[in-house]
């Protein structure tokens, strides 16, 4: 990753930098990639890209709190992405959303002390049929119930206890 000891390496954007220099539409792609670099987006970084592109550092951050897709604070080794769509609603995703509170201490938004695990609730995961779903690191888990979720977390957290 390219933070170490809360040291942000500005130097890894500098190929994004190259490579987009000139295209003031090119923002969210800087953006993006710049995530994929650090895993989140730290303030460091968005004052870099502010000053490489020109704008405001306020542009920058209203452009990464507009999508969901970014983050501004690191997420945990195992991203639980929670459905909160109408389907999952209706089928009990609140239940869910609770248990996971029991069982890891966190709500939405949050990451375990630990950084094992942060918790993203989502509008829709496309596994409607499956309702109530969360997704951990690209996993669908569907049909859940409250008891089923926590077993699920147990497990992976065992799983990476192991490795």
């Amino acid at each position: 990753m390219g933070k170490e000891n809360n040291i942000v390496d500005l130097a890894l954007l500098e190929p994004i930098f190259s490579e987009f220099e000139g295209d003031e539409h090119a923002l969210v792609t800087i953006l993006q990639r710049s995530q994929e670099i650090y895993g989140y987006l730290p303030q460091e970084v968005i004052y870099r890209i502010a000053e490489r592109m020109g704008v405001s550092p306020a542009k920058v951050m209203g452009v990464a709190t507009f999508y969901s897709q970014f983050r501004l604070k690191p997420v945990g080794k195992n991203l639980i992405m929670l459905c909160k769509g109408t389907a999952c609603h209706v089928n009990g995703a609140d239940s869910i959303a609770n248990a996971l509170k029991e069982e890891l201490g966190i709500g939405d938004g949050e990451t375990t002390e630990d950084g094992l695990f942060s918790i993203k609730e989502v509008a829709c995961l496309g596994c409607c049929s499956l309702s109530p779903v969360m997704m951990v690191n690209g996993t669908a888990y569907g049909s859940l119930t409250a008891e089923k979720a926590k077993e699920i977390v147990r497990r992976i957290a065992a799983e990476g206890a192991a490795s």
